[in-house]
């Protein structure tokens, strides 16, 4: 069981946080919560018992559950090592997942074509959309039999549902990313 300290102590500096992020002083928020400002101060001060009413209007002003306003705090970042990440080696390309996480509905990759290397691009389900985008080189994509060349800044958009593949006509390494968006994620 936690002591009271404690929980007043995330309380005050949860509430807090969340009203300077937001760029108020305690008078402002006060006010948009319907509190006297002495009330409010109490909250940050961590010494504060207050009742479920005003833990409402608080968590209502700033826009979380109240749940939020007296949770521990949780890492904000968390790092991946390179490596740590999925990579695979299809054709001549090394592609690495972006998102240590998974978007539902989305996929983005990185991937990287040694000179003159292709890579076959693998048809996703009718309807999905694909965005390629490159940051280096020059990376030739060839969909449906038409050929598009894609240098650093271009984007192209197209159905990844159709068959499609990528080479580099260039004499360096290309660099580019995918974003696979299915269809039905919008």
């Amino acid at each position: 069981m936690e002591a009271n300290g404690d929980l007043s102590g995330r309380l005050a500096r949860n509430a807090k946080q969340l009203r300077e992020a937001r760029g108020l002083t305690q008078q402002q928020i006060a006010k948009l919560a319907g509190l006297p400002r002495a009330t409010w101060a109490h909250l940050e001060s961590g010494e504060a018992n207050p009742t479920l009413a005003v833990l409402d209007r608080a968590a209502t002003v700033l826009q979380v559950s109240i749940e939020e306003l007296l949770s521990a705090p949780r890492a904000t970042a968390r790092f991946y090592a390179r490596g740590s990440l999925p990579v695979r080696t299809p054709g001549e390309a090394t592609v690495r997942k972006l998102l240590p996480d998974p978007i539902p509905g989305m996929s983005i990759e990185r991937m990287e074509l040694t000179p003159g290397g292709r890579m076959v691009g693998i048809p996703h389900t009718p309807g999905t959309r694909e965005y390629l985008t490159v940051e280096a080189g020059e990376i030739q994509l060839i969909v449906a039999g038409e050929i598009w060349t894609v240098t650093p800044g271009d984007v192209v958009v197209f159905r990844g549902d159709e068959r499609h593949s990528y080479y580099n006509p260039g004499r360096v390494a290309a660099v580019g990313y995918s974003v696979v968006v299915l269809a039905g994620s919008e």
